[in-house]
């Protein structure tokens, strides 16, 4: 489809070159993606600038109009410079999306492709940790502090890369756009690579002097102390996301993201289930057989009572409602199972010795 680049950047047929750059950084900073622009307007700004801003090939689509780019031909043609790296915008993107399979195949041939989305080259990395947090912490939600040692803003720059005093410029590699390419001509035709550009790492801006203290990044290695709530009812391999506490974008850029990963430790007593816990309650013989009321210890630290039927069998299980683990969404606990457990004497004195023989003459 035919487009008209001069309706694009909004000027006239007989436009300077400088107005055609006026109007292309204009449109350029309104519509950049980094920005909240619009990413596909912006690409279609920067292909109107790429042939505009052309002496060359504005003669060519001038006189050829859209199509111009196919009166060079497969076969060698006078036409553009395909020689090595070039600024970004003084060429086509060739996309393989609508190829099928034969796109595949040039990406394996000429190395082109890879991830059409973009990312922020400024952005800071993620950062996971694990937190391992005793069995007694996951019944009431609870604020952790942790010390990180890890890309921080640079406290002299405040992170802009650039010296106190001094202003951050467009890159002149680049002309903002933080993209180069290299265009190739092969049999099948002309393809243009895009890779970061190396001047300014792909954020189309430099410091007119660096920071005297961060070099230019905009970060420091630094401790930071965090503060982390873990909630009530956190089991082992949750995460919690913590925005924007993993490292420190780079002069100036959105920070990453903190994930912490819990471990639950395992309980000397008390065994988990999902939100339900279990406990071994042992019993003598005699509160087994006659019954008896015990005061068991809760994970709470606190004694609940607990009657104990008579004629109870070893392994019966005895459930209390609404003692386990709380909820993870905040609404309600899991329940205590406990199993009792007839201990059996394994020394006896005289007198114990003398019961367990009338008992035996009994027949029990």
């Amino acid at each position: 489809m035919n487009k008209d680049y001069y309706q694009i950047l909004g000027v006239s047929r007989s436009a300077s070159q400088d107005e055609i750059k006026k109007a292309y950084r204009k449109l350029a900073h309104k519509h950049h993606p980094d920005k909240g622009g619009d990413e596909k307007k912006f690409k279609e700004i920067s292909e109107a600038y790429q042939i505009l801003s052309n002496q060359e090939k504005k003669a060519q689509y001038d006189q050829f109009g859209g199509t111009f780019e196919g009166a060079q031909g497969f076969g060698g043609q006078p036409g553009w410079d395909f020689s090595s790296w070039g600024r970004a915008n003084e060429g086509f993107d060739f996309e393989f999306g609508d190829l099928g399979d034969i796109g595949d195949l040039f990406e394996d041939m000429f190395g082109f492709g890879g991830s059409r989305k973009e990312r922020d080259p400024k952005r800071g990395k993620d950062i996971e940790i694990g937190i391992e947090i005793p069995l007694e912490e996951v019944l009431k939600g609870k604020e952790r502090e942790i010390i990180l040692n890890k890309l921080n803003t640079c406290s002299r720059c405040q992170g802009s890369g650039a010296e106190p005093g001094t202003s951050v410029k467009e890159c002149f590699s680049c002309r903002g756009t933080g993209q180069v390419q290299q265009i190739k001509r092969t049999a099948f035709g002309s393809f243009t690579r895009v890779g970061v550009c190396p001047e300014c790492q792909g954020e189309g801006y430099k410091p007119e002097k660096p920071c005297n203290v961060c070099k230019g990044e905009g970060r420091l290695k630094t401790k930071e102390t965090i503060k982390i709530y873990i909630p009530a009812g956190a089991d082992t391999n949750q995460v919690i996301k913590v925005e924007g506490k993993g490292e420190a974008g780079r002069r100036g850029g959105k920070p990453g993201d903190l994930y912490v990963r819990i471990y639950v430790r395992e309980h000397s007593h008390f065994k988990r289930k999902a939100d339900d816990l279990y406990l071994s309650v042992p019993i003598s013989l005699s509160q087994a057989a006659l019954g008896d009321d015990i005061e068991v210890a809760t994970l709470e630290g606190t004694n609940i009572l607990l009657t104990v039927p008579s004629g109870t069998e070893s392994g019966k299980v005895l459930r209390i409602s609404g003692r386990g683990i709380p909820h993870f969404s905040g609404y309600g606990r899991g329940n205590l199972y406990m199993t009792l457990v007839i201990k059996t004497p394994k020394k006896l004195n005289k007198k114990q010795k003398e019961l367990f023989e009338q008992l035996k003459k009994e027949g029990m």
